[in-house]
């Protein structure tokens, strides 16, 4: 019972803190950029894509979605803030060498 008490308190003296991730930022640029695309349309360069716009829209969705779920993955695997910065950037760098590729 002890032993019950004191696991308590030093959860309770240890508030877990919102933590900021590469990810993060990813998954918000997604939303933004969709909401973007849902308001304006899509457009590249200077030919307006009218009936794909609201698809356009929803893929960047999912990939905010997916991006979000990635990201919760790497914070159950990695508890330091400083190694989930060090695996997210490696990861976002790897997806960019790898669309530059296939590019």
């Amino acid at each position: 019972m002890a032993e019950q008490n004191d696991l308590a308190e030093k959860n309770d003296s240890n508030p877990v803190k919102f933590r900021i991730s590469p990810l993060n930022f990813a998954t918000a640029a997604f939303f933004i950029l969709a909401g973007y695309i849902f308001i304006n349309g899509a457009k590249i360069t200077g030919s307006p894509y009218e009936h794909w716009s609201g698809t356009i829209g929803w893929i960047f969705i999912l990939f905010a979605v997916v991006v979000s779920l990635l990201d919760i993955i790497f914070r159950n695997f990695f508890s330091e803030t400083k190694k989930l910065w060090i695996v997210e950037l490696s990861f976002i760098t790897l997806v960019l060498i790898i669309f530059f590729l296939v590019k």
